[in-house]
């Protein structure tokens, strides 16, 4: 079913939508056991417990009082769930509840939600807040993308899992390169011109991708992929880590401080570089993505080649402006909604996969992996776009704007179908490599 089709969502639509999230969140939860959902398994991450109850409370507070009544003006978030009150750094301090009655909270506000349903207006017609939140079925939208976003967190988290490895339902193997796929180092050129940025769409797309806006560019090259595990080795073993001159101050402070050598989950042994997604320890695979770099070691590789990172309103016009139509696509392929066959998402396979391996899912002007795989770090801060208005509550976006944040773009193979879009902007510290992020390069014309 598309869930970003721009139309009202009916009852039925909406029932399915949520069974079919709510079924994935417990599926890759299914396994763990009581201490496993308890335990903080790094001091970046929640003790997976507190996801799960905040995806419900998120699902009580909007599609139970917000929908009903539209009276929130905020994230309406409260107690142990409110993360602004309950940072992630003291929430295994909290009450958290058992696996038993985390499951039981899941299950009961749903049951809430859908015997509501019912009575809901869902052509949300008219002006107030109650009618914008449910026209073209946005408050819906958002909450199945709130869980969706929520997936890729814990799975984040069961990543860095102590104990026993997290063992992946894996549904696919992963594809083989396409022959006809380019060389790992091609670019591609943008002839530059004015391009369409970001969106109008209220059905689906958050507030900082709104609103749609002409932006002028002028001509410059970005990769074809993502940087392979190749080039990154050839890059450490170059002695970029030990050399200054490719990182900016900020950046050789973290890397001094932290004693950086390599990527994330990256070792080496006799039998050579080792790369570990979740349980599955493999040699490093030179065709596939860099995953687990922060924004300050995508900036010194991109140096250390004689590139830098992309703008992303650059990697935007890369993977969605059409030239030859003079317009934007919902996604680097046309309109038709992600599938197994355009990239590496959903968490179907746990892990990347080579670049080249999805023909399918290539840009107009000739990129690879835009989206999936690994999400790819730009040099923007992550700031509103000209007339952003904040709806329907400022901490999801507002609050984050800034220099503080860094906005990375494209989605991971972690990222749900449901949550990606050529549009869609994502953020983090520089300093944050526990995401499954990955850096693709760009150069001046």
């Amino acid at each position: 079913m598309d869930l970003h089709n721009g139309r009202a969502l009916t009852g039925a639509e909406i029932v399915t939508l949520l069974i079919e999230a709510r079924a994935r969140t417990l599926l890759l939860t299914a396994a763990l056991s009581e201490e496993d959902l308890r335990r903080q398994h790094d001091a970046l991450m929640s003790p997976i417990a507190w996801d799960l109850g905040h995806i419900a409370h998120f699902e009580d507070v909007w599609l139970r009082q917000n929908a009903h009544s539209g009276d929130h003006g905020s994230e309406g978030l409260s107690g142990i769930y409110d993360p602004f009150t309950n940072p992630r750094s003291v929430r295994d301090e909290l009450p958290l509840p058992s696996l038993m009655e985390v499951r039981r909270f899941l299950g009961e506000i749903r049951r809430k939600v859908l015997e509501g349903l019912e009575s809901l207006p869902l052509d949300g017609r008219g002006a107030d807040r109650r009618s914008r939140l449910l026209s073209d079925g946005f408050v819906f939208r958002m909450v199945l993308q709130h869980e969706y976003q929520h997936n890729e967190t814990i799975l984040q988290t069961l990543q860095l899992k102590q104990g026993d490895p997290y063992r992946a339902p894996r549904a696919l193997e992963p594809p083989e390169p396409h022959p006809g796929a380019p060389e790992p180092g091609a670019m591609v050129r943008f002839p530059g011109g004015t391009v369409l940025i970001g969106t109008d769409d209220r059905s689906t797309a958050y507030d900082n991708e709104r609103p749609a806006h002409e932006v002028e560019l002028s001509p410059f090259w970005i990769d074809a992929y993502p940087v392979t595990n190749g080039e990154y080795v050839d890059f450490v073993d170059d002695g970029g880590y030990e050399d200054a001159t490719h990182w900016s101050e900020a950046g050789w402070v973290w890397r001094t401080k932290e004693g950086l050598e390599t990527p994330k989950h990256w070792t080496q042994s006799g039998r050579g570089w080792q790369e570990r997604f979740m349980d599955k320890e493999t040699t490093l695979d030179r065709l596939r993505p860099v995953s687990h770099v922060c924004y300050w070691e995508a900036e010194a590789y991109a140096r250390w080649a004689g590139k830098r990172l992309p703008t992303e309103v650059e990697w935007e016009a890369a993977a969605a402006w059409d030239p030859g139509r003079g317009q934007a696509r919902s996604y680097p392929w046309g309109e038709e909604p992600p599938t197994a066959l355009h990239a590496n998402l959903d968490a179907l396979l746990f892990e990347t996969t080579p670049v080249g391996s999805y023909p399918s899912g290539c840009s107009a002007l000739g990129c690879w992996d835009m989206l999936g795989n690994v999400w790819e770090w730009t040099s923007s801060d992550f700031r509103g776009y000209p007339g952003y208005e904040t709806f329907p509550y400022p901490e999801y976006s507002e609050a984050f704007f800034g220099e503080e944040y860094k906005v990375l773009r494209g989605g991971s193979w972690a990222t749900r179908f449901g949550a990606v879009r050529n549009t869609f902007r994502n953020w983090d510290y520089p300093i944050r490599r526990q995401i499954f992020s990955g850096v693709r390069c760009a150069r001046d014309d």
